[in-house]
């Protein structure tokens, strides 16, 4: 199982540094886990959008799923596609109001709201708390501790572990996601230093601590805005967690269990 950040800034894109999207792959599939902003310049830099066999959304906020309007586009209005898009609806795993929220961003008025639906080219799977297979994947769902309905994942494949947290403070189910997981994408958009209340994001100490509850393998920090210092977050993760730690990074792959 491979992971390729497309994206990792948190709250919005920064500079050249598009928000969440992640490609998962593994026996020749490809996953893609949340579309913000910048990320489908970013995955044409590696992979043709039309080879993605599965769009896989932990919310629907803007900097996890904003670029689904020019993918829309993409599967709409390009001239010469490898196949149909039509007969080959690309499957998107997501939040009950995905359908609606999309269209509504997609629209470019409220009367074509009211008509609009991505359904010619997006096949919409309800996720919901529990575990489903996505191409060769396990992928289990559980809601997190977020503003609106969030989940964050744990995909397996031949035994191997990702955990991806989405956006979430702390909460149970974070830990029970992470348990012995081979990597942990977790999100941290804050320090303690900056001296902010708690809120609905891990800091990156508590994405350390995480780590360490959940005796993972690997943390790899991500999320982390423009306006917030990295290397702060990174510092402390790496108080909380004694094992491998690093930052998320813009095009950088990650083979998970080898």
């Amino acid at each position: 199982m491979q992971l390729t950040i497309l994206g990792c800034s948190g709250s919005l894109p920064g500079p050249n540094a598009p928000s969440s999207g992640y490609l998962v792959e593994a026996d020749g599939f490809a996953l893609v886990v949340d579309f913000g902003n910048g990320v489908l310049a970013a995955l044409q830099v590696i992979r043709d959008p039309f080879d993605v066999g599965a769009l896989l959304l932990s919310h629907l906020h803007p900097d996890h799923c904003a670029d689904v309007s020019a993918l829309t586009v993409l599967r709409r209005y390009h001239p010469e596609p490898p196949h149909d898009p039509r007969l080959h609806r690309l499957p998107v795993h997501a939040p009950a109001e995905a359908p609606t929220r999309l269209a509504a961003a997609y629209a470019p008025s409220e009367h074509e709201r009211l008509e609009t639906d991505l359904g010619d080219v997006f096949d919409f799977h309800t996720l919901r708390p529990g575990t489903v297979r996505i191409g060769p994947f396990e992928v289990t769902s559980a809601h997190v501790a977020h503003p609106c309905e969030a989940f964050g994942f744990r995909i397996a494949h031949q035994g191997r572990t990702l955990v991806y947290t989405g956006d979430s403070g702390v909460c149970s189910a974070l830990d029970t996601l992470a348990e012995g997981a081979d990597l942990l994408l977790a999100e941290a958009s804050w320090t303690h230093a900056d001296n902010r209340p708690p809120d609905l994001h891990l800091s990156g100490r508590e994405a350390g601590e995480l780590a360490r509850r959940a005796r993972v393998r690997r943390l790899l920090v991500t999320h982390v805005p423009p306006w917030t210092d990295r290397t702060a977050v990174l510092a402390e993760a790496k108080a909380a967690f004694d094992g491998d730690v690093a930052l998320a990074e813009q095009q950088a792959s990650y083979r998970i269990g080898g």
